[in-house]
């Protein structure tokens, strides 16, 4: 048998081998030419970003954030300054196990659950995972324990910050303010602004009071560090270094001391106090009773803290001076004799016979007069000294709401005043409330209904539909002892600069003038010297003053009585008490303060509200805080208003 050989097909091999070298060839040149055409991109193309990438992961910045400005009063005492603490901070991303860490972190240093709370707190609001803070102000022996440890705790480090701290406590509260760490918001309202560079690195602003309607002159302008790092992000040297600049210090008109008086003065009453010198609008004491410790608020309040400031029934966080709305009680009376005068309703020789109450024309309705059986004869003079209400039944019925509203509002009823707290707008100052001055136009737009003439009758004497703030009483006060020259309240008379070192004096700004005969306006304000003369309803809180005092007393209903019933205190639950107001000036020849004190459910004026005033008048002008004063109902001296 013959075997077949088959031979080999070299032509056809050598074909397919060199089209498979031809392949690679071509595999490998497109290979070549992508890697060329990616590094022309990335070294050419791209070369400024990668440039700029590299030399950001070389180069780190950090945020140099500056110390806040200092607030003082009007002789220099410290209300809000900073200082120097440790803090024990941990980076999330940069901790194995965060529970476990904090509780190991508790076997060296205490950690309480509050601080627990807190530091979640802040965790759920920082998504980023930046350093956040679990333990505040540490004592050396604590920072000294922790450094032994350290090691043992990647992610966790102690620094040195500066803490805010507010001296006077709760007496300063709702005018200084706090400030709080920032949020979302805040975040939001920066970057509207285009103020969120400034605020890299920091932690708080201002929230309230002053700390909030001054941030822009408090918080300063941010520093920044650029530092080479190495491959593990260790700083290996500083490259350039912008230096940060501290706030700017606030200089006050308020006086520290005077404040402090005139909490004291109110003792366990809830209220309100404004001073204000009338010949330029500086405010020298704000105080609202009861107040709060502002440091609780800094780095977040714990629910605990916040649930009895937020539910007790004495209101603490409510800014009783600025947005606390109160009937203004017998204090409108001096105003609405002005309001008589200028519209010719009245003369000062016109008398009335006042029976004890007043009736409507057509009415058989009552309104009585808080003296049962009348004050007899009375003019304009003697209406104020004895706070007749009969007269000012009639004479605001005569004059009609509609003058009333008109004259007032000359006055500042009804409207901001535009003292500088808040937070600071377009507009001015959000902070205060504007009370309600009534009108015919303003009840048919709130209620639909019509005006009626009874509805008059109580807003000649301050009561029905009229509400006021103690701020803005307090302006029209000085507006009144000034003759109906206003100026614009301020709490800050002077800014000093950090960076230049000089100082911005607060000009005074006129805001208005009434043209206020001299005889009139003379005529209310002998009346109201003769309101603390004796057989005036503040005679007693005046006794022995080497000066004198020009003041209004008055009651404000809390809750409206019966035909017939008389008002007895003893039998009113604490609450439902009146309130207790005085308005005063003094020297009452050249008036350099201005005040109203509001004490809630203080019952009469001149037993409760007109003492305190007293106190804060003798600090004032004499520079002395005087003896408790006797208590103005053993003495036989009219006990209204």
């Amino acid at each position: 048998m013959s075997k077949h050989v088959e031979l080999k097909n070299h032509q056809r091999e050598i074909y397919y081998f060199r089209l498979r070298l031809a392949l690679s060839i071509a595999f490998v040149m497109t290979l070549m030419l992508i890697l060329l055409a990616r590094f022309f991109y990335l070294q050419v193309v791209r070369h400024d970003y990668y440039q700029t990438l590299a030399e950001s992961n070389r180069i780190s910045v950090v945020p140099i954030v500056p110390n806040r400005g200092l607030i003082l009063d009007r002789n220099g005492v410290v209300m809000a300054h900073n200082y120097s603490g440790y803090t024990l901070e941990i980076t999330p991303s940069k901790t194995h196990g965060l529970e476990e860490t904090i509780n190991e972190l508790a076997t060296l240093i205490e950690i309480t659950p509050k601080d627990r709370k807190r530091f979640k707190k802040l965790l759920a609001e920082r998504r980023d995972f930046e350093t956040l803070m679990i333990r505040n102000r540490l004592s050396d022996e604590e920072v000294a324990r922790f450094a032994a440890q350290q090691y043992r705790f990647p992610g966790v480090e102690i620094k040195a910050r500066l803490f805010r701290d507010y001296p006077f406590g709760e007496k300063t509260a709702h005018l200084i303010g706090y400030i709080g760490r920032i949020n979302q918001t805040d975040v939001e309202r920066l970057e509207e602004n285009d103020l969120a560079a400034n605020y890299r690195g920091s932690d708080y602003i201002g929230k309230a009071g002053l700390e909030q309607s001054y941030e822009s002159e408090l918080h300063g302008t941010t520093g920044v560090e650029e530092v080479e790092v190495d491959s593990g992000g260790r700083a290996v040297r500083m490259l350039s270094r912008s230096a940060p600049v501290s706030g700017n210090t606030l200089v006050l008109s308020v006086d520290a001391k005077l404040q402090e008086i005139a909490e004291q003065a109110f003792g366990n009453y809830r209220g309100a106090l404004v001073a204000i010198d009338p010949r330029n609008g500086e405010v020298l004491a704000f105080v609202s009773k009861p107040g709060y410790d502002p440091s609780l608020f800094i780095d977040g309040i714990d629910p605990q803290n916040w649930d009895e400031l937020n539910n007790s029934p004495d209101t603490p966080l409510n800014n009783r001076a600025l947005r606390g709305q109160y009937p203004p009680g017998s204090t409108i009376k001096p105003f609405m004799a002005l309001a008589g005068l200028h519209y010719g309703e009245r003369s000062p020789s016109y008398t009335i016979s006042d029976p004890g109450f007043f009736t409507l024309p057509g009415s058989s309705h009552q309104y009585r007069d808080w003296k049962k059986g009348g004050h007899g004869s009375v003019d304009l003079f003697k209406s104020i000294v004895v706070s007749c209400d009969t007269y000012y039944y009639g004479l605001a019925t005569q004059m009609g709401i509609d003058r009333i509203f008109e004259y007032l509002s000359g006055f500042g009823f009804g409207k901001k005043t535009g003292i500088d707290l808040g937070r600071k707008t377009e507009q001015g100052y959000d902070g205060e409330s504007s009370g309600l001055l009534p009108s015919q136009e303003w009840k048919m737009r709130r209620f639909k209904q019509k005006w009626y003439a009874g509805d008059t009758v109580s807003v000649g004497i301050g009561q029905g539909y009229n509400l006021v703030t103690p701020m803005q009483l307090a302006m029209a006060t000085a507006t009144l002892a000034n003759n109906g020259v206003a100026y614009l309240p301020h709490l800050v008379r002077e800014v000093r600069s950090t960076r230049s070192g000089e100082s911005r004096l607060i000009v005074p700004k006129q805001t208005g003038e009434l043209k206020i005969p001299a005889d009139q306006i003379d005529l209310v304000k002998r009346a109201m010297l003769a309101v603390t003369q004796p057989g005036g309803t503040a005679s007693q809180a005046a006794q022995g003053a080497p000066y004198h005092i020009a003041g209004k007393t008055g009651t404000a209903q809390v809750v409206g009585m019966k035909q017939g019933e008389k008002y007895d205190a003893s039998k009113l639950d604490e609450r439902h008490r009146d309130h207790a107001w005085f308005i005063a000036f003094a020297p009452a020849e050249q008036p350099t303060i201005a005040l109203v004190v509001l004490a809630e459910n203080g019952g009469h004026g001149g037993g409760t509200a007109a003492p305190i005033a007293r106190k804060v008048m003798d600090y004032h002008l004499l520079g002395k805080v005087p003896q408790p004063l006797p208590d103005s109902a053993a003495t036989g001296e009219p006990e209204h208003d």
